[in-house]
This record gives structure tokens, sequence and C-alpha cells, in this order.
């Protein structure tokens, strides 16, 4: 397949992964919400549809029956970003590059900026900011003994056992939660080019992780984290071991927004952010003279 170009589009699909991958390492893109394979896993959620316009990618998609459209690469000419402006609400996931070229005014959106953790800070948990941390780390360890803790790389021979701690998981979850893409994701582990890691307590898996590298090479996106909530200390186990088998090139491990919901906020805060990548969306009803 081929990418359609703008005005016409055409649905995400692993068909255009080559061409959409393409636009989005020549970005640079520290976004990960906007790699090939975020779009492709919650293309239903969103109705993900993408176009080619010269040196950039347009996608468009709506949320909350809002829609929207997104820019994978250069803003286009004003001309152009008005047309978009008319047909869709708003502008959706706008880099600090993009904002400093938008001839549209703009707003932080807070609930989208995207959690930057040194990987030293995640695998090491040293200092007093990290106490409670490393204090369910040893718990865990302490619990369960790590002569009985085993991990092991996520491929088709571990895939079996992420979907059983899957499935174990989505039990105590509520009905809209994102299993279905979670599937996907290891189904299609190796075609979408992640890495992850399966944890197994006395033989028995408990927990996995998933992600990729981003474009600009120095940050890494962990896209999914699952694990059977009754081993008390097991995120803060595997949160740490990942953030050690992650390659020593990455900086940052970017573990994605919290969409506004308190409770994941204050979680992810207490990780010690040293930086967000700052999102910005134009307002539901900006439109340009």
């Amino acid at each position: 397949m081929t990418l359609p170009t703008y005005p016409d589009f055409a649905p995400v699909s692993l068909g255009l992964q080559e061409e959409i991958q393409k636009m989005v390492l020549e970005s640079k893109s520290d976004i990960s919400a906007l790699t090939f394979a975020n779009l492709y896993l919650f293309r239903n959620k969103y109705g993900f549809n993408v176009s080619l316009l010269n040196n950039s990618l347009i996608v468009v998609g709506t949320d909350k029956s809002k829609t929207f459209f997104s820019i994978i690469g250069d803003v286009p000419s004003k001309e152009i970003l008005n047309e978009l402006l008319k047909k869709y609400d708003y502008w959706k996931n706008i880099s600090g590059k993009q904002a400093l070229h938008s001839p549209v005014a703009l707003v932080e959106d807070r609930d989208n900026f995207e959690y930057l953790y040194l990987r030293t800070d995640l695998a090491e948990l040293s200092g007093k900011n990290f106490q409670k941390k490393r204090n369910l780390v040893n718990a865990f360890i302490k619990t369960y003994s790590l002569e009985n803790v085993e991990k092991k790389l996520l491929d088709s021979e571990t895939i079996k056992d992420a979907l059983f701690v899957l499935d174990e998981w989505e039990k105590s979850k509520e009905e809209h939660s994102d299993y279905a893409s979670a599937k996907e994701a290891l189904n299609l582990h190796s075609e979408l080019g992640f890495v992850g890691l399966v944890f197994y307590v006395g033989g028995k898996p408990v927990a996995y992780c998933q992600g990729e590298t981003l474009a600009n090479e120095k940050s890494f996106a962990v896209h999914f984290e699952k694990a059977i909530e009754s081993y008390k200390g097991i995120y803060q186990y595997i949160n740490q071991e990942f953030a050690k088998s992650i390659p020593k090139n990455i900086i940052c491990i970017n573990r994605e927004q919290d969409l506004g919901h308190k409770g994941l906020r204050q979680a992810k805060i207490t990780y010690r952010p040293v930086d967000f990548v700052r999102l910005f969306s134009s307002n539901v009803s900006t439109k340009m003279e």
C-alpha cells in the first residue's frame, strides 16, 4: 500500500507501516503517542486515518466525540492549517518545535504531557527520593526470594506467558481498559519492533513490560506494563528491572501521559520525572483569519 496524498486519507494499517515509520524517523520525534505502533494499536479507539502532505504526515481521529488532527513533521502552510481547523475540531499533540512555528494560538495540553525519567534514576533508585520505591522492591525480593524470581525476553516463546498475565490483570480492571490494544501488541510484538521482558515467580508468569526506542534515539517509550497485582511490590520491581535492561545509550524513559487521571498522575510524579514531552493543542474553537 501507498500513503494517500492530501486531501485523501486512508486508515492506519500494517500495509502502511514502512512509510509511516519512515516519516516518524525523519521527524526525530520524541512523542510516544505518535509512533506507528501507537497509532496502529489504538486505531480502532480513535479511528486514525493518515495522509501525506509534502514533508509531513497528517493524522486525524476522534476523541470523546471531538475530531482532531495531529501532524508528524513540519507545520503545513497557513492555508492548509486553516483548512484543517475548519474541518476538524482541534489540533492535538503539537510538539514544542511545531508550536514555535504555529500561526495559531495554542495552549499547553497538560493531560497529554508525556513523563520523562532518567534511565539511570529508574534503574538505580538511589537517594532519599526513591527510598519508598526501594523499600517496595526489597519487600518483593524478601517475600518471593531472588532464587524464585526469573525474567526472560519477551519473544515468540514467552508471549503466551505475557498473554496469561494480561488476562489475569484484566480480571481486576474496568470494562474500558486498554486490554484489546495490549493483547494485539503482544500478538504483533516482532512486527511492531517492540522489546520487552516477562517476569516469573516460582515458574509462574506474573508480569511483563513492552516498549520501543523513539525516533530521537535517546528515549525509550514503555507502552505496556502489566502485572498480577496480588504480588506486592511487583510493579516497582519490574519497573527497575526493565530500566536496567534498556541499552545504556538511552538517556530518558518515556512513561507516557496521565490523561488527567488524578491517581495515575500522582503515581507518575512519585517516580520523580526530570522533564516532560510538553505537548500543546489549539482551542476547540480556534480559527485563523
